[in-house]
């Protein structure tokens, strides 16, 4: 191995990390940005301190909802390769998926991980739970493009002003292309062969044993069939996770005490999540908080009070759903742990009895 592999080697294991430090770096600056408006933040944080609590359960319920409709987005695509979930397990698969994904480095990859074990458990096979994760992806992305596309059109000209016209179009039109050749089972398969035959070539892997098995899991796929209902069930219930979360946002304003900028909020919404996908800070920390803030202000929202609205959602959507969603990680991997112990105790007991069959019968 040269020294310019090793270093290579190196640098893509300590990229997460690396990645992670960068993040955390940029958000301690825009926090120190935020200081020298202090200004600002000592009167977001008076709206803060004189909440209406009904308008903020009802925020908290909007947040619950859209977790609860992602996992129902992942429920209606297992479905379709015959693999049943509850309600309740897709719904706290999502809040660990959450969480995992937006407090660990490289967590959109652990947290797919930990999905892809979950669909395993429910009964589906590798080709299925793969093809499940990808599903979930181009649903997510798809509804998400739906819902920027209207927000700009509710905006109409004033929308237009922020230069986000070609990138709202271009942006649904790479989600409906995605979604299209998802729903294409040949393509899809013949795409996902022409990769891997790239990165033959390009990086010499995967080897033969591992071309093998990524050949079966294509083929595997390419036997999942979605119906015209699963399509449009699916795109409803992301579109329904992404209006509930944007309600969320709403709430935030109403609780704060403070008019809504209904005719940017889709508009401005959509380009925080955009921006929350990008791989800068985890969960968009500092990016999300200041692209609402910048667009709704430009809206016509009052600059303090904004801040504390977005601030009370992130609140509710970013913080407040860690903790619980890492507790529901520690249920599920304790619950596992316990159901292997269980298995493993059985399998004991039935090998102490087969033992006893023998010895009496010889």
């Amino acid at each position: 191995m040269t020294a310019r592999s090793q270093l290579h080697g190196q640098l893509r294991r300590a990229w997460p990390w690396l990645r992670y430090v960068a993040g955390l770096g940029l958000a301690a600056l825009a926090l120190w940005a935020l200081s020298g408006r202090r200004d600002e933040l000592s009167g977001a944080t008076g709206y803060l301190s004189h909440l209406d609590w009904v308008w903020l359960l009802l925020a908290a319920t909007a947040e619950a909802g859209s977790l609860i409709a992602f996992g129902l987005v992942q429920k209606r695509l297992l479905e379709a390769g015959r693999v049943q979930m509850g309600v309740g397990r897709a719904t706290a698969i999502t809040f660990a998926v959450t969480a995992i994904a937006n407090s660990m480095p490289a967590g959109p990859l652990v947290s797919s991980v930990f999905a892809f074990r979950q669909y395993r458990r429910q009964g589906a096979d590798e080709a299925f739970a793969g093809w499940t994760l990808a599903a979930v992806f181009v649903a997510a992305s798809v509804s998400l493009a739906l819902l920027a596309s209207a927000g700009l059109g509710i905006a109409g000209a004033e929308g237009a002003g922020f230069d986000l016209v070609w990138v709202t179009i271009g942006v649904l039109a790479a989600a409906m292309l995605l979604g299209a050749l998802f729903l294409q089972r040949r393509a899809l398969a013949w795409v996902m062969e022409m990769l891997v035959r790239a990165s033959q070539r390009l990086f010499h892997r995967p080897h033969e044993q591992g071309a093998a098995r990524i050949e079966a899991l294509i083929e595997g796929v390419s036997l999942v069939r979605l119906r015209a209902v699963d399509v449009l069930a699916v795109t409803g219930w992301g579109l329904g996770n992404w209006v509930l979360d944007c309600g969320c946002l709403g709430l935030s304003f109403m609780a704060v005490g403070v008019g809504v900028p209904w005719k940017g909020l889709l508009l401005a919404y959509g380009a925080g999540q955009l921006a929350a996908n990008l791989p800068i800070t985890p969960g968009g920390l500092g990016v999300v908080e200041g692209s609402l803030t910048i667009a709704l202000v430009a809206f016509g929202g009052a600059e303090t009070q904004t801040v504390a609205a977005v601030l009370l959602y992130r609140i509710i959507s970013f913080w407040g759903e860690l903790p619980v969603g890492w507790a529901i990680w520690g249920a599920i991997t304790w619950s596992h742990r316990r159901s292997n112990v269980a298995e493993l105790e059985k399998e004991k007991a039935r090998e102490a009895e087969l033992a006893e069959v023998a010895e009496a019968t010889a």
